[in-house]
């Protein structure tokens, strides 16, 4: 059973599309990541990303965007992150599951170099990821 002190409820779906449309959560998630390698002794920007993918099942809701991961045998979603040395998120791209991971690994690296202001010199991935 929900309170009854809550605001109407199409009041906080009009707030909380101000902040996606502001990027309010994302920057949340910006200034936590720089806090806890900062709590951890570390620069506050990281200087080494990791890079990786995972396919997640589809649903019936999925539609077009759902696709088949030969490799896996799965149809659905790939999810590609990008994260710092700590696990921290610092960037995330979904894709159908057949496209090839290395046609995702340009614009991955360009949100991680939006997102850390260019400090990151390394990057580790999998062969998936070969290219330029």
């Amino acid at each position: 059973m929900m309170p009854h002190d809550l605001p109407p409820w199409a009041a906080v779906y009009q707030q909380t599309q101000r902040w996606f449309k502001a990027g309010v959560f994302e920057a949340m998630v910006a200034d936590l990541r720089l806090l806890l390698r900062v709590g951890q002794g570390r620069n506050p920007q990281p200087p080494a990303a990791i890079l990786d993918s995972r396919t997640l099942q589809s649903t019936p809701e999925s539609g077009g965007r759902a696709g088949y991961d030969g490799a896996k045998r799965k149809r659905g979603s790939k999810v590609h992150l990008a994260v710092d040395t700590l696990g921290h998120l610092l960037a995330l791209v979904v894709t159908p599951a057949d496209e090839q991971d290395r046609a995702q690994v340009a614009q991955l690296a360009q949100q991680v170099q939006q997102e850390t202001v260019e400090a990151i010199q390394v990057a580790f991935f999998d062969q998936g990821y070969t290219g330029e």
